[in-house]
């Protein structure tokens, strides 16, 4: 019998580390070295090994290496949106942290939805990884209790639980929502709408709106949450239409909260179309600090979340925990800073002249 050729190379010896010890001229356990803790290896070294490794095509026998060091150097991640890069500057905070020690982050998208974080969970720690990172405090009781049970490392970002699971890097959300509502009512503003996104299973949203309806009734600002709040999502035109319904509702609305930056754009972009001038018509205030709101017209007053820090804190404190260091302060709040533009310059109480849809304001030109 003719034996056939195997076109694909399967049937090919696949290189091992010797092979690449041989090839960078050091030893195995060097190469082991430079894969699993490359801050350990010179630079010089960690080129060499790379170079050998591409020459080679070695790849890393992940389980192998688990089994005789009861590490993956894995950790898992369960962020709550793919659609937005909020969750993403988190992410790159935490990854940058990871990759300096060798680690790599598997990624699961739970939808806000705390079952499906819980299967993702699930399947991370089927798959034995080191440690969990989730967004927010919000879980299923069947998630804390496997995290807790089994005693894997784990850091919750972007909020301030009160009974973390084990380890949280966030700000206060409440803190922010009454402190923006604070600096509206402090300008003169009396009238002040809030837009967040949807509050189910997301306690920052709660919070923010918390913090918010605190502000309302320390300051004595009007207190209409059928009339002044609204629930919608992520998006440039759910914000458009909020806006045109708020302004049915409630004319005589001085100024807009929004949770959000693209929400806060969407409803700067519709209150322009509308003949609208912010902020003398309607003041406008964002969210999160996104590259967006410097470069509107006008510019948008935001709350500043250091998401980048903060999500490299949580992968200092989770690698600590990971090598049983101690870690001093299980809850860490980064804290937040509200950044003053254009769209909130304090000219409130002055009389306003508001325009139909379709229709300018006296004055502003044809």
């Amino acid at each position: 019998m003719t034996k056939m050729s195997d076109p694909t190379g399967r049937g090919a010896k696949r290189a091992g580390i010797r092979d690449v010890a041989r090839l960078a001229g050091v030893a195995p356990m060097t190469v082991s070295r430079a894969l699993s803790f490359p801050h350990l290896v010179s630079a010089e070294t960690r080129e060499k090994v790379a170079a050998a490794i591409a020459a080679t095509g070695y790849i890393p026998n992940r389980v192998a290496s688990s089994l005789s060091s009861n590490q993956t150097m894995t950790i898992g991640a369960v962020i709550p949106t793919l659609r937005n890069s909020i969750a993403a500057d988190f992410a790159e905070g935490f990854n940058q942290v990871l990759r300096a020690r060798g680690y790599h982050l598997l990624l699961g998208n739970s939808e806000f939805v705390p079952e499906d974080e819980e299967a993702i969970v699930v399947e991370f720690l089927s798959r034995r990884v080191d440690g969990i990172y989730l967004t927010g405090s919000t879980h299923t009781e069947r998630t804390r209790k496997l995290l807790r049970d089994n005693a894997v490392p784990t850091v919750e970002i972007a909020s301030l639980p009160e009974d973390p699971i084990d380890l949280a890097v966030g700000f206060s959300n409440f803190g922010a929502a009454y402190a923006v509502t604070k600096m509206f009512a402090e300008q003169g503003y009396r009238k002040v709408a809030l837009f967040t996104t949807f509050t189910k299973d997301n306690e920052r949203q709660v919070e923010r709106q918390a913090g918010y309806h605190a502000a309302v009734h320390e300051f004595g600002l009007d207190d209409d949450p059928e009339g002044l709040v609204a629930e919608l999502e992520m998006d440039l035109k759910a914000a458009a239409r909020q806006l045109r319904l708020l302004l049915e509702r409630r004319p005589d609305v001085e100024a807009l909260f929004c949770t959000g930056d693209f929400i806060a754009a969407g409803a700067l972009f519709e209150a322009q179309r509308l003949g609208l001038t912010v902020p003398q018509d309607l003041a406008i205030a964002g969210f999160e600090g996104l590259e967006i709101a410097e470069n509107l017209n006008p510019s948008l007053t935001t709350v500043r979340i250091p998401r980048y820090e903060i999500g490299r804190k949580a992968g200092e404190m989770l690698l600590d925990r990971i090598a049983r260091r101690p870690v001093e302060t299980p809850v860490v709040d980064l804290g937040f800073e509200i950044i003053r533009r254009e769209s909130t310059a304090a000219t409130a109480g002055q009389p306003k002249v508001r325009a139909e849809a379709g229709e300018r304001p006296a004055g502003t030109g044809g």
